[in-house]
């Protein structure tokens, strides 16, 4: 196993074992075996060897072709126990739900999970509190609580906690909720996103009002006009990179258990949706890793990939089994829908080794085949498991509770995640993002990190255009634009995230959200200069390519910061 030196410095700030004295006690082989012996554990509650699947956990992390998520690497093996970095919990109209709510939080952040909370049933400001006569502080009041209590909470003692806040479009005070992050310094530790439904998407595009509802009644608050709202939220986004768009109703139009509940909120990515009290186990697999050479071309080694798919799953399964829930209510729903999510990271570097341009035809085609081919595995292993396993426990009543469709271990298998430390630990693109730049700084962990793209100036050389000049010009600029020492087709190649226009991000977004059963984290890089109506028109076209959220980020423009997609997944 070769790691990069940033890979080292990330293992060392976080991972890896430590004494007491805070002495580091373990290299990275034994943190990965440390992970592949705990999880490989749980083949002995089903009768199978723990050696032979320790070992395959260890070759597949070790090769760097798969990693669970952060908590997994964090606490496998050791007393906490927590290995899940997604949750949901319930944020009910009362005191006590409220702060038993915030209590659970704590312990989920305290472990190194993220979680998201659904604010819309909490009754709006200035509505009557009868049991004390008094008037209600309002949702966003609670959301201040909330992140007072996160900011002095410690993950895994490296890390502040992150959540993900949720208010539907129709609740009373959805403009004081969108407006909030426009005040420098409010809610620094949540993400927002205001849950849109179809019947505010209906009379947007009539140019018409939609009613709000008071959550404690349920009954009709005053109506608005649903451009005014839109115009807030992209006003917002544009200043701040707060709120995204969760589009509700398309989320559960693929909630595959609609008979225990609603999906109300995600984690503080977005990617997973879960119902109240339920937790994921995030996975992801290194594309770049499965390229091979055919004669003189490159091509994808689907064999190998679809054998690890199956070990990967495998391992999220197992990981059900051996994990140690902060909360009890959390361990029932989870063990009864056993939701996974295995996902990919390191897209960039495999279309950049098949020569194929992030935003063209050909990358989002590519992206709809690998992840229907990682689905179906994925799903097909589940069912494989199902049948030495059984069933979820909720399956009767699910969606796959019907003739022709598969008897499935999981409820869900596949997500896409940023990947933010995970890929620095593989050494490969984030999520499904594109190359941020080739040539950059990055904070993580409260640490700088230099990137620098390791197939560009391999490239360089290996063409022959390569000089100490252009070295310099690209670690000054971050990118090739302007550079015309470079040939064309290889500046179309390594085009950076701001040189690409909005509609492929979104584009690629939709390609992989096709075949994904949960949703997709990612960003839709804006340069500076982008309008209010470029964001406008992102989000539209979200909805219209049957995208399950969104998140704008106009450069130099937001005070939104980066903790998210660099500590969670």
């Amino acid at each position: 196993m070769e790691l990069s030196e940033n890979a080292i410095t990330v293992l060392r700030k976080r991972y890896l074992l430590k004494d007491a004295a805070g002495n580091i006690i373990e290299t990275p082989e034994e943190m990965f075996m440390r992970v592949a012996r705990h999880i490989a554990g749980a083949e002995e509650i089903h009768g199978n060897t723990v050696d032979y699947w320790a070992e395959k956990y260890f070759n597949i992390m070790t090769d760097l072709k798969f990693l669970p998520n952060s908590p997994a690497l964090m606490n496998a093996g050791k007393s906490i126990g927590q290995l899940a970095a997604c949750f949901v919990l319930p944020v009910e109209d009362s005191m006590e739900s409220i702060f038993d709510t915030l209590n659970n939080a704590a312990l989920i952040l305290q472990s190194g999970g993220g979680t998201g909370f659904s604010f819309s049933r909490l009754r709006p400001k200035s509505d009557i509190v009868h049991s004390t006569g008094s008037m209600a502080s309002g949702p966003v009041s609670f959301m201040k609580v909330y992140n007072a209590a996160t900011d002095v909470i410690k993950q895994s003692g490296t890390r502040r906690g992150a959540n993900m806040g949720i208010l539907r479009v129709d609740h009373p005070d959805i403009l004081d909720f969108i407006r909030i992050k426009r005040i420098s310094g409010e809610l620094e530790n949540f993400n927002i996103s205001v849950a849109i439904t179809d019947t505010f998407m209906d009379a947007l595009k009539n140019d018409g009002e939609y009613e709000l509802l008071n959550p404690r009644t349920d009954r009709k608050y005053k109506s608005i006009k649903a451009k005014t709202v839109f115009d807030e939220i992209v006003a917002s986004a544009w200043e701040t990179g707060d709120p995204g768009l969760l589009f509700i109703d398309v989320i559960n139009r693929s909630n595959p258990t609609p008979h225990i509940g609603k999906i109300e909120s995600t984690n503080p990515c977005g990617e997973q949706p879960l119902l109240p009290y339920e937790a994921c186990l995030l996975g992801s697999m290194n594309l770049g890793r499965y390229i091979i050479k055919k004669g003189a071309a490159k091509k994808i080694d689907w064999d190998a990939l679809s054998d690890d798919i199956n070990t990967a799953v495998r391992f999220l399964d197992d990981s059900i089994d051996v994990n140690k829930y902060p909360v009890p209510d959390i361990e029932i729903m989870h063990k009864n829908n056993r939701k996974i999510g295995l996902g990919v990271m390191g897209w960039a570097d495999m279309l950049i080794m098949l020569e194929i341009p992030y935003n063209s035809k050909k990358a989002f085609g590519l992206a709809e085949k690998i992840m229907k081919f990682i689905s179906g595995k994925a799903r097909q292993c589940s069912a494989g498991l199902a049948e030495e396993r059984g069933v979820f426990p909720n399956f009767t009543g699910s969606i796959y509770d019907s003739a022709g469709a598969p008897r499935v271990r999981n409820a869900t298998t596949t997500t896409i995640a940023p990947t933010g430390t995970l890929s620095i630990i593989a050494d490969c693109s984030g999520g499904i993002e594109p190359l941020f730049s080739l040539a950059y700084k990055r904070l993580v962990l409260e640490m700088e990190l230099a990137e620098i793209n390791k197939h560009f100036f391999e490239t360089a050389r290996k063409l022959g255009f390569y000089s100490e000049e252009l070295k310099e010009a690209v670690l000054k600029k971050g990118t090739l634009r302007g550079l015309s020492s470079v040939p064309a087709e290889i500046r179309r190649l390594y085009k950076t995230a701001l040189e690409i226009n909005y509609k492929d991000h979104i584009e690629m977004q939709a390609s992989f959200q096709k075949h994904t059963d949960n949703a997709v984290s990612k960003t839709i890089n804006m340069p500076h200069g982008a309008k209010k109506r470029d964001v406008a028109d992102a989000f539209l076209l979200a909805y219209e390519k049957g995208c399950k959220g969104l998140t704008v980020f106009r450069c130099g423009g937001g005070k939104k910061g980066t903790f998210v997609n660099l500590n969670i997944t």
